[in-house]
């Protein structure tokens, strides 16, 4: 039974800039596909090729595309028909501009789940200078930017600036020389003092904070850190500690939770009453070897409720 939603994974950006990688990456994630029929629509012809073997073992049927004019609804209507894709993955021709993709109609059943928009270090300041326009037009729709290849040398807080700029809701990520993955985010690029004796997180920065510290917790260890929020009961913590956090819309209305940390500490959780909390914050390892903040509480005392209760996740 087909999927009543076939999501189409848009992957734009110049040759070389890892796009056919990335597709092979989806077509091998069942998550994505469903385990069902994956169709790859390749707008161009690239350095490397798609693997005949992870098409066939993945259920992945490669269409090439010479001209722009061939991506238009009466081909992608006859290829849904053809192939009945449970997922699919279209590798643009970024050169063919994004004006194109803007008035594409798509079968019945499809739509948008993401965008991505890769580049090549190596090319990048080249490409920004001379090719601007289209370098950054898909960048400004992108769900995700990806900068691919960077070496030390590469100034990923100066370009991280900029492409903020140019999108603020995109994840932007960077790939160093090594395969390791990286947000490029310096204390500097931070709204607030991380050189302060104690760093005071005002409520519009919450998220941010949360989510930097999910990503980096070592940047706060040894650090004194002071907010607001609730205490919560959690039925496997022992006497002493409670968890600390606010509620967050994470994706619907429907789909709330409490975005927050295990703290210690002698605070009431009662997960109604604000309150300032002051504790110093320490990088713990799990028994599965995740890294995690803990918060050691110092001082509390009762605040007003936040202006918007909810928490929101603005990117840097």
């Amino acid at each position: 039974m087909r999927r009543e939603f076939v999501p189409v994974f848009l992957i734009t950006g110049f040759l070389e800039s890892g796009k056919t990688t990335l597709a092979e990456t989806i077509l091998e994630n069942e998550r994505y596909t469903n385990g069902g029929n994956v169709l790859i629509v390749c707008c161009e012809e690239g350095e490397v090729e798609y693997d005949p073997a992870k098409l066939k073992k993945y259920h992945g049927t490669l269409v090439n595309l010479e001209e722009a004019e061939e991506l238009n609804a009466q081909r992608l209507a006859k290829l849904d028909a053809e192939v009945k894709p449970e997922c699919v993955i279209v590798e643009y021709n970024s050169m063919w501009g994004v004006d194109l993709l803007g008035s594409l109609r798509l079968p019945d059943k499809w739509d948008w789940a993401e965008i991505v928009t890769l580049a090549d270090a190596g090319t990048f300041d080249n490409y920004m200078t001379n090719m601007r326009k289209l370098l950054t037009d898909p960048m400004k729709e992108a769900d995700m930017i990806m900068i691919n290849r960077c070496g030390e040398s590469f100034n990923k807080s100066s370009w991280r600036k900029q492409l903020r700029a140019l999108n603020s809701g995109a994840t932007i990520l960077f790939e160093n020389l090594d395969g390791s993955v990286e947000d490029g985010i310096r204390d500097e690029d931070l709204p607030y003092d991380m050189k302060a004796d104690v760093i005071r997180i005002t409520e519009d920065q919450y998220g941010i904070f949360y989510l930097d510290t999910m990503d980096h917790p070592e940047r706060y260890d040894g650090k004194k850190i002071c907010l607001v929020g609730q205490a919560y009961r959690r039925k496997n913590f022992p006497e002493g500690f409670y968890y600390f956090g606010r509620m967050a819309m994470t994706c619907c209305s429907n789909d709330m939770s409490v975005c927050g940390w295990v703290c210690k500490g002698e605070r009431w959780p009662d997960g109604r009453t604000y309150f300032t909390l002051t504790a110093r914050a320490e990088k713990v390892t799990s028994p599965e070897g995740q890294a995690a903040l803990l918060f050691h509480e110092l001082k509390t005392e009762r605040a007003k409720t936040p202006r918007d209760q909810y928490v929101s996740f603005v990117n840097l």
